[in-house]
């Protein structure tokens, strides 16, 4: 097979991520060839704005609103997809494979809920569907789970993989500020959205870690798998509340893997050990912290989202199909050969707990609250009362429970005519309460 002298690529957007992959490429074009072997060219955009992609971009590239002008091209070697959504991103995505493009793409959602429907697609036409920056954004986590790690049996992984909660968490840590205020911050500066559900709900993480534990125990771990939580509910008492017992909060996505009991994937506030290297990961930085039975513990950090950063994953990504494609390997990793899926029970998933909540200042109050966790048995680590604004808090943390142990006795503790209100309830990783 004869390799290509230039490798031709059809640009779906041309947006944040789409504008910082052209300029990335134009920039570093010389490097880039050199180090794929390959000359690489893009030839066509498509957007809405013909006139505003030619002022910023200039007149090197053919603009065009119509995805048959980049899908019909037999000189298109790549489509990249950074349109962003699920529709019509994952329909470009699938014509694209089915007319024998190879595709990268930085959509975390088309990846997470259809991935098991597109990598066939690619598997039976022989090209490659890339997706370095549909995680993390710059940091390189996939090509190191599907390649370089593939040989372990990977334990767990633990991941700070939403850059807007870990701002806003970190503000209300350092700054001692509340959720509602932080919140308010992160808008005006662009790092949540007008409408930030999908951040602070933990949805966004949950997508990540849908991709991140279907990779990591070869296993097709669905969205629907993912039990999610977000942060809503975290206050500055709690924050300052974790800091006095030597932990912080992160939201973090939790995926682990028992020959016992099967996979379980999370996303949820979590308080972390302040000398866990994860708590040390602040601002709008990103962190995944895997652990493997040959590879032992590893960290991967950056940043999470960018223009750049994640620019930086796509052009990676281009650069490795452009290789395969003068190496006639295209296609080369396949299918993913999915065991059958284990999940964890509920009743199996078991970590401590953090748990405030409102009670009334009076006599055998703390013997109830201790005889509800009795009970249903669970046993306390750290039971402390604290003074907040006029009220009394009561803050636990409990060795390792499961999930139905605590549901249990939280109902009961909701009958006791001494406690108020259950205010906030937060997983807590931490090895030594295992």
């Amino acid at each position: 097979m004869a390799k290509k002298e230039k490798i031709v690529v059809g640009l779906l957007g041309a947006g944040t991520v789409g504008g910082g992959v052209l300029k990335v490429l134009e920039k570093n074009a010389a490097d880039i060839a050199k180090k794929a072997g390959v000359e690489i060219v893009i030839s066509k955009v498509m957007g809405l704005d013909i006139e505003g992609m030619k002022k910023e971009f200039g007149e090197g590239h053919i603009y065009t609103k119509n995805f048959a002008d980049i899908v019909d091209d037999p000189e298109i070697d790549i489509v990249v997809e950074l349109i962003g959504r699920e529709h019509p991103a994952k329909e470009f995505i699938k014509e694209a494979l089915e007319k024998g493009k190879n595709v990268v793409t930085a959509n975390k959602d088309v990846i997470a809920k259809f991935g098991k429907e597109l990598f066939p697609i690619a598997a039976e036409h022989g090209v490659d569907l890339m997706f370095e920056a549909s995680v993390c954004g710059g940091i390189p986590i996939i090509e190191p789970m599907r390649n370089v790690m593939s040989c372990n049996k990977i334990k767990s992984i633990m991941g700070i993989v939403n850059g807007t909660t870990n701002y806003m968490l970190s503000k209300m840590s350092n700054e001692h500020l509340d959720y509602d205020e932080v919140l308010k911050e992160a808008q005006a500066k662009g790092y949540a959205e007008s409408d930030p559900t999908a951040d602070v709900g933990g949805l966004d993480a949950a997508r990540k870690m849908a991709i991140l534990s279907s990779l990591a125990f070869n296993m097709d771990i669905d969205l629907d798998d993912v039990y999610v939580e977000g942060i809503e509910k975290i206050q500055a008492c709690d924050i300052k509340y974790a800091q006095d017992l030597g932990y912080c909060v992160k939201l973090l996505g939790i995926a682990k893997y028992t020959d016992s009991f099967g996979a379980s994937a999370r996303v949820t506030p979590a308080m972390l050990p302040v000398d866990h290297p994860l708590a040390t990961v602040n601002g709008v930085y990103n962190a995944v912290f895997v652990k493997g039975d040959a590879i032992g513990e590893a960290m991967f950090l950056g940043l999470g989202a960018g223009r750049f950063p994640t620019a930086s994953s796509v052009v990676g990504d281009i650069m490795t199909v452009a290789r395969n494609i003068n190496a006639g390997a295209t296609g080369r990793l396949g299918m993913v050969q999915y065991r059958e899926k284990r999940l964890c029970p509920p009743e199996a998933m078991t970590s401590p707990s953090y748990i405030r909540m409102s009670v009334l200042d009076q006599p055998g109050a703390l013997a109830a609250i201790a005889a509800a966790f009795a009970a249903q048995n669970v046993s306390l680590r750290n039971v402390i009362q604290k003074d907040n604004n006029g009220g009394t808090d009561i803050v636990i943390i409990t060795h390792a429970v499961s999930r139905s142990s605590l549901e249990m006795a939280l109902l009961q503790l909701n009958v006791l005519p001494v406690v108020e209100k259950i205010c906030c309830v937060i997983s807590v990783e931490d090895r030594n309460l295992e």
